[in-house]
């Protein structure tokens, strides 16, 4: 689950701020219990506990379900959700001038994919899914949805920095998800990234994700299909680069030669030697939890 400093996510912020529902969600990572073998563990009433109980159950924590048992029906509650990660509001450096580009997740210029894959617009499959030769469809430009289980795709941007611009930083924001058919909310990948073809990183996704729907995902894709990614910033610096203010390799903005060419590129790679080859699934705008496609960002003097 991802949530961001909005009231959007106040449910969730609500329901956790709560000693009681913190020791029902411990309880609940160990197996299913029902309304009184939660009371008796806990040593409170089954009235206070299903309060409790709601009050998870609305902010999409957990989940219930009915199934038969000894005294007839009874409701065993499962958590529903594996980590929750936090998007604090995007940083801006105003000290800077600044070229943005956002491109669509199907404009990339190279690929080679291995199924489980495919490409989707907001409102169909664009080809059949599994088939890597659809990648090359003409609809690809339209797609808000890119998936694989290994390999890579390379997108490639207009450098925009004039001979007299100083490069400063440059950031890459893209929402990320592993790949697992349906999907699997535990499923570790690790994508690499390349700039200009320096291998800037690579980070380990944990999972690919549908414990909730994704806020922008269409209601024609299926619930039990990936939801929703991680949102990402990589910075490459003057110092170093990181990944959300985490250090992620020593590569420097001056590795990346920007003053020797007129393109900048990004490849993002799911490589066959990784520990966790658990694939990459892309998310553009009309898809998963941010409405953006991939977003460049050069800042300069």
């Amino acid at each position: 689950m991802q949530l961001d400093i909005s009231k959007n996510s106040l449910p969730v912020y609500e329901a956790l701020n709560s000693e009681v529902r913190l020791e029902i969600l411990q309880l609940l990572s160990e197996k299913k219990m029902n309304i009184k073998e939660l009371a008796k563990s806990l040593g409170l009433s089954s009235a206070i506990i299903t309060r409790h109980i709601q009050k998870l159950e609305e902010a999409h924590l957990i989940k219930s379900e009915k199934v038969p048992g000894k005294s007839g029906i009874q409701k065993l509650s499962y958590l529903s959700v594996d980590n929750i990660e936090i998007q604090f509001p995007q940083k801006i450096y105003h000290s800077y001038k600044l070229h943005t580009t956002e491109l669509s997740v199907g404009h990339y210029t190279d690929f080679y994919v291995k199924p489980t894959c495919g490409i989707a617009s907001t409102e169909k499959f664009i080809g059949h899914v599994d088939d890597p030769k659809y990648f090359m469809d003409t609809e690809r430009m339209n797609a808000s949805l890119v998936w694989f289980s290994e390999g890579f795709v390379e997108y490639k941007i207009p450098n925009l920095l004039t001979a007299r611009d100083k490069p400063e930083l440059l950031e890459i924001i893209i929402e990320l998800a592993s790949e697992f058919p349906n999907s699997n909310n535990v499923w570790p990948s690790d994508i690499t990234f390349y700039v200009n073809d320096i291998n800037i990183g690579t980070w380990t996704c944990p999972g690919n994700f549908s414990d909730t729907r994704g806020r922008y995902t269409p209601s024609w894709w299926e619930d039990k299909n990936s939801q929703y990614g991680l949102l990402k910033h990589i910075r490459v610096s003057q110092y170093d680069t990181c990944i959300d203010g985490n250090f992620l390799s020593d590569v420097v903005l001056k590795d990346l030669k920007l003053e020797d060419s007129n393109l900048l590129k990004l490849k993002i790679s799911v490589e066959s030697d990784a520990q966790n080859v658990g694939g990459a699934t892309i998310f553009g705008k009309g898809f998963g939890n941010h409405d953006q496609d991939i977003i460049f960002n050069l800042y300069y003097l």
